[in-house]
């Protein structure tokens, strides 16, 4: 649609009997739905799948327990809901009402399939809880049949538990007898062994035997990193003294104690200072260092003398390696002590390495009659265990069967019903209220979609884009002739909008308006009439007027003032008669009326001559206000001709009647062809469109100068 939203209560109006007629429909078929359709009346039952019942043996509550861990991932409520409807619990329950009901001939009595058809299970959401429900004519018919369909379910639920407990029992009962002879058949194997071996026990001798290995792995862990420890420390000793045997770190501690050997050391040095000094100034044949260099050789020979006596058998050490201070001494002495660590950890270590084996041997040695005596013992507690197990089954499942424990219950019986549930009356009407409203508003919109006629003002004025100068009311059929003009100039509700056009139309006009073209899109849109009275308006406001009727193909004007239709404005065109002598003055003040004249057989020649200038130019010279009356512009090019001729062309439409595309193309042309365009009237309002109207017509009356009084007088 061309407008929004806010339209749609003017579009409910203007379609309102269209609207009604297909709501009333709507609402006539479903009362006679409602009337002809046969009551049915629906009553229900409530089971609940309670997965907690009590039950003295433990196989009891296993077969009551639903479990949804099934290869499909069923529900179980969704499985009891189809059990409810199976031929088995349905039979079940059909042979229950049969015989409470007594049918007594073969066409009233119940089958599965009219049972299945009327029959509803719905799961409760959120719940562990079915609802039975049946749809019958017959009230109490319907509450038998739901009451015996979950009694037959209930009694079906438990036979089916108590025939696999039974099944179980069975099953025990033939597997208990041999499991015993099993058991049996161990005991005697075992024990002929015991007898032919003379075994008792080795459980104590192999718990000692594992102790002691556990206790030697434990040490011997021990021991390995403590062994671990200590060759690191050696090596980072050995690393920083330079030291690679015990002997020669022994040789360089015992060197750097000595004191003869630090006396040397001490006087060397001293030797080895006075010789770089005397260096510095004497060269090396001068006595002096050449007696200082005996000097240090010989003390060279005696510190390695020296060395040699406190060096081990075999081993020989230079100087640098004598442990000469007292941190050197102290890494050495630790390295000494460190490596004799080593070497007692691990000789500890070789003693329990061997111990271990010695007892891993003892373990291996045990009896071969003890490793064949363990699949024999084992074979009998394995056979005892089974044969207690089964007897625990059998004995659950014997109280299982005793029980009546199933894992449904009825939790709400079903009571007749008073009220029918089908036809349910009030959705059947909100169902017909909701469609009748929705197919009455289609109606409308599509009646809406294939009118292409003009709704009202707001709407001319938005597709139009011009000048809105008046809203004229639709007038009685007793007011549109003007003789007598009173039944008009007395209706206040329908002089006003005139009023309000002509002032509209002066308002408007730059210059002093003189001559006015009223034309239309199309024949019955009113134009004439709207022209005859804005000319008495104009007459009224002391005016001098005259009314042209220039359609020369459909004149009406003299119909309206009753006048001769001779001579007319075809004479003056003739010049067979002027101006003064053709028009007619009609019974208002103010206002003449050149009528059609003789009709020719070509009109638009007079029109397109050079007399119909001089005529209106005369025209407008002996009258202040010239309104002209032409045929609708999609009939012919009448009013483009006047139109130029005057001071515009004030476009009559009529809502309900003027075609939107015949009326924008009419006003395309004119302005395609640079032909002033005053301003657009809508013409014949009615109460339908009256919001568009400042003049309600039902709030006037015709009044008369001898009908007035002093107080109506003070309302007008």
């Amino acid at each position: 649609m061309e407008k929004g939203l806010s339209s749609l209560p003017s579009i409910l109006k203007r379609r309102a009997l269209p609207a009604l007629v297909t709501f009333a429909a709507v609402i006539g078929g479903a009362i006679a739905y409602l009337q002809m359709t046969p009551r049915q009346y629906q009553t229900s039952t409530r089971l609940m799948l309670d997965q907690k019942r009590v039950s003295v043996s433990e196989l009891g509550r296993d077969l009551t327990q639903l479990s949804s861990d099934t290869p499909g991932g069923s529900n179980p409520l969704a499985d009891q809901a189809e059990l409810i409807k199976s031929q088995r619990v349905l039979q079940r329950a059909l042979t229950e009402v049969t015989a409470e009901s007594g049918f007594r001939s073969p066409e009233n009595e119940l089958t599965v399939d009219q049972l299945t058809q009327g029959l509803k299970v719905k799961i409760v959401p959120a719940t562990n809880i079915l609802e039975v429900s049946y749809l019958n004519k017959d009230p109490i018919l319907a509450t038998k049949v739901v009451n015996a369909v979950s009694k037959a379910m209930v009694e079906d639920n438990t036979q089916v538990i108590r025939q696999e407990a039974a099944n179980v029992r069975k099953f025990l009962e033939t597997k208990v007898p041999d499991a015993r002879k099993r058991l049996q058949e161990a005991e005697q194997k075992e024990n002929r062994y015991r007898q032919s071996s003379g075994i008792v026990s080795f459980d104590e001798q192999t718990k000692s035997i594992v102790e002691s290995l556990a206790t030697l792995e434990e040490q011997e862990n021990t021991l390995s990193a403590q062994l671990q420890e200590l060759r690191s420390k050696e090596a980072s000793l050995q690393q920083v003294t330079d030291a690679k045997a015990l002997n020669q770190a022994y040789a360089a501690v015992r060197g750097g104690q000595d004191e003869e050997l630090k006396a040397l050391r001490n006087k060397l040095a001293e030797i080895e200072t006075q010789l770089v000094q005397a260096r510095l100034s004497l060269t090396d044949n001068h006595p002096t260092v050449i007696n200082l260099l005996g000097q240090r050789n010989g003390l060279r020979a005696l510190y390695q003398q020296g060395l040699a006596r406190v060096s081990p058998r075999n081993q020989s050490i230079s100087s640098g390696s004598v442990a000469g201070d007292q941190i050197s001494q102290d890494l050495t002495s630790q390295l000494i002590i460190n490596d004799v660590e080593r070497l007692a950890v691990e000789n500890k270590l070789k003693v329990v390495q061997t111990n271990r084996a010695n007892l891993q041997a003892r373990l291996a040695q045990l009896p071969i009659q003890q490793q064949q005596l363990t699949p024999l013992t084992r074979q009998r507690e394995e056979s005892a265990e089974s044969l207690k197990l089964l007897q625990s089954k059998l004995e659950e499942a014997r109280i299982a069967e005793a029980q009546l424990v199933g894992n449904i219950q009825i939790i709400e019986a079903a009571q007749p019903p008073t009220k029918p549930s089908l036809p349910n009356k009030r959705s059947v009407l909100a169902i017909a209220t909701l469609f009748g409203t929705a197919l009455a508003t289609g109606i409308v919109l599509l009646l809406e979609l294939m009118d292409h006629t003009l709704k009202d003002a707001s709407e001319a004025e938005e597709l139009l884009r011009l000048p809105l100068l008046g809203v004229l009311p639709c007038l009685p059929s007793r007011a549109i002739a003007l003789e007598p003009s009173v039944r008009f100039l007395d209706h206040v509700g329908l002089v006003e909008p005139y009023r309000t056009l002509f002032k509209n139309l002066e308002f408007r006009s730059r210059e002093s308006l003189r001559s006015i073209v009223v034309s239309s899109t199309i024949t019955g849109e009113g134009k004439s009439v709207v022209a005859s009275h804005l000319a008495v308006i104009s007459a009224m406001l002391s005016r001098r007027t005259l009314l042209i009727d220039a359609d020369l193909r459909r004149p009406i004007l003299h119909t309206l003032f009753n006048l001769a239709p001779q001579p007319g404005i075809t004479d003056v065109i003739d010049s067979e008669r002027s101006l003064e002598e053709t028009v007619q003055q009609t019974n208002i003040a103010n206002l003449c009326v050149l009528t059609c004249g003789e009709l020719c057989g070509y009109p638009s020649r007079l029109l397109e001559s050079n007399a119909i200038s001089s005529l209106l130019a005369e025209a407008t010279r002996q009258y202040d206000c010239v309104i002209i009356d032409t045929p609708p512009l999609s009939a012919c090019a009448d009013a483009h001709t006047l139109g130029r001729q005057s001071n515009g062309i004030l476009l009559v439409t009529r809502p309900g009647f003027t075609i939107k595309e015949v009326l924008k193309r009419a006003v395309s042309e004119l302005t395609h062809n640079q032909i002033p365009i005053i301003g657009v009237v809508v013409n014949g309002i009615t109460n339908q469109t009256e919001q568009y109207y400042r003049y309600p017509l039902n709030g006037y009356r015709f009044l008369s100068s001898r009908s007035l009084s002093r107080n109506d007088t003070r309302n007008y």
